[in-house]
């Protein structure tokens, strides 16, 4: 009785503990990826065809905004329950790493987008009317302009954006895609293991305290 409830020795810990953040690392990689790559043109399209943008459409930009806002007006928990056709059919199973990288991407881009779209929209606009009136393109003021004046608002974006998944990762790991959610619910909450779970929690928060360092770190020295 008395090893149920001391749960597994400290000295054992890590075996357990160091596969569950291989995965939780391995999960959050993959969707920060693809996070990145649909989410920094999405939040530059919804900007850019705002009224204050360079090229304004009222309709798409309406269009995209209620996308991304669809995207983060769910829960993760009941997001990731209602898409459950959707990502069978597109990884062919709704349990383990591939099949919380679905849910997490939609969350994640429609997050991402928002913000890299605040992050261009704190730019001054006579930035942006320099770039227009040395004769540059849509996509050469977007390159040369907004991406590099709004840099540091861009990777305090990804810093958020990243811990965001993190946290979405030890959801999905609750319900079967491992990690240290998984872990820590399977092993930490059912089990009566406490060592686990004090071990994830501490981990978990150890990992976000230096992400979150990092990412200060970074948005300090990009200041200008």
């Amino acid at each position: 009785m008395s090893a149920l409830v001391l749960g597994t020795p400290w000295s054992e810990v890590h075996e357990l503990l160091l596969p569950a953040l291989g995965q939780t690392a391995l999960m959050v990689a993959i969707v920060m990826s693809v996070v990145v790559s649909f989410g920094l043109p999405l939040g530059l399209l919804i900007f850019n065809t705002s009224p204050a943008g360079l090229t304004p459409h009222r309709a798409v930009h309406l269009s995209i905004s209620w996308v991304a806002n669809l995207g983060r007006s769910l829960p993760f928990l009941v997001l990731m329950a209602a898409i459950i056709p959707f990502t069978r059919l597109v990884v062919g199973t709704t349990i383990g790493i591939r099949a919380a990288i679905i849910p997490m991407s939609l969350a994640g881009i429609a997050f991402f987008a928002r913000l890299v779209e605040s992050a261009v929209r704190d730019i001054a606009p006579e930035l942006l009317d320099v770039g227009r009136a040395s004769g540059g393109s849509t996509w050469q003021i977007v390159r040369s302009v907004q991406l590099v004046e709004a840099l540091p608002g861009l990777v305090a974006a990804l810093t958020i954006n990243l811990i965001a998944m993190i946290e979405y990762s030890a959801i999905a790991g609750a319900i079967g895609a491992g990690g240290l959610g998984y872990l820590a619910v399977n092993y930490g909450y059912q089990q009566f293991d406490n060592n686990i779970m004090i071990s994830c929690i501490v981990l978990l928060i150890a990992l976000v305290q230096v992400i979150q360092f990092s990412g200060d770190r970074a948005v300090r020295a990009l200041q200008h």
